[in-house]
């Protein structure tokens, strides 16, 4: 067993793209959830309108790649606005299925056989991301490798890497700017109790619409950086799990903390890599009976995820306020 290599894979993971995407989408719910009280389990739909806002602006109109981005923030921040006009009267059960249902029907439309004209539909769609990657500094040739052993990156991925983890550093300082201004005071007593913020004279939908469009738009700037990376968008990429993903990273790190939701999708990532990898390696051990190998070959991703799920829970029943996070935080009022 090559531990060093399971180890170095799990660093990889938790530094990379797919775990600044998470990050920002954890922020973006963390606006939403932890500092608002919104219980949106329609994440994922803000990430989707972000990709293929992109990916149809460049692929299907011909349009610059930085008017796709423009286009992919527009539709996210359309959505949080259509989502919340009608239900953030809600009570906050109701809410959570109205968003989760939303954010199914975006998907369903999307990659529908009838959008295949404009957004590829079932089979996806590509998009060259070359004024993107005409920025990166960094030399991408075919011997151009950053790091060593398996915890290396190629150029491009570098890039991705270097704006992305730039965006999450200031998207991060923004919402701390925020959440201490008077209007982020506003917010976290709408969490606590809305009915004694409504009786001060605060206008509490405005508030919780304003805190959707600015956790939709976040989330929609990681559905942007999805796209840029894969060169394109695909409908089975954004189904319900990537909101408990988000989920999963802002428990994770701590609820209403700057911090949190980043260090929880590092650490989210980390931990699902460490499980695939040790799976992968023990089912390559010859030693293994082949009932086993064979019911763990090919199941590493299902089973990391339970096996994160598990670290969850367990964390929720011995440090619910998460690594970071403070228990007075954890006392929400729907």
């Amino acid at each position: 067993m090559e531990f060093d290599i399971i180890i170095t894979n799990a660093a990889r993971a938790a530094v990379g793209p797919e775990a600044l995407i998470l990050a920002l989408a954890a922020i973006g719910l963390n606006m939403h959830f932890g500092y608002t009280g919104l219980l949106n389990f329609g994440q994922v739909g803000f990430m989707l309108l972000g990709a293929y806002g992109t990916s149809v602006a460049v692929a299907t109109f011909g349009w610059s790649l930085w008017l796709g981005v423009l286009l992919g923030l527009i539709l996210a921040t359309a959505f949080a606005i259509t989502l919340g006009l009608p239900t953030l009267r809600l009570h906050a059960l109701l809410f959570a299925i109205v968003t989760i249902a939303a954010a199914e029907i975006v998907r369903i439309l999307v990659g529908s056989t009838d959008a295949i004209g404009l957004t590829g539909g079932p089979l996806s769609i590509s998009f060259d991301a070359g004024a993107f990657y005409d920025l990166n500094p960094y030399p991408d040739g075919p011997n151009d490798r950053y790091g060593a052993g398996t915890f290396e990156f190629t150029g491009q991925q570098l890039w991705v890497m270097t704006v992305g983890w730039t965006l999450v550093a200031l998207v991060s300082v923004g919402v701390f700017l925020l959440v201490r201004s008077p209007w982020g005071r506003v917010l976290k007593s709408i969490r606590e109790d809305q009915d004694a913020a409504r009786s001060l004279g605060k206008n509490v939908f405005t508030y919780k619409l304003q805190a959707l469009v600015i956790g939709g738009l976040i989330a929609g700037l990681g559905g942007v950086l999805d796209a840029i990376k894969t060169s394109g968008a695909d409908p089975n990429g954004f189904r319900p799990q990537v909101t408990f993903f988000a989920y999963a990273a802002l428990l994770l790190g701590g609820l209403a903390t700057y911090i949190g939701p980043v260090l929880g999708a590092i650490l989210f990532w980390f931990l699902r890599e460490l499980i695939e990898s040790f799976l992968r390696q023990l089912v390559a051990q010859t030693w293994l009976p082949d009932a086993i190998a064979n019911f763990f070959d090919g199941a590493e991703g299902i089973i990391s995820v339970g096996m994160v799920g598990l670290a969850l829970i367990l964390l929720m029943l011995f440090r619910p306020q998460g690594i970071v996070g403070s228990r007075n935080e954890m006392q929400l009022n729907g």
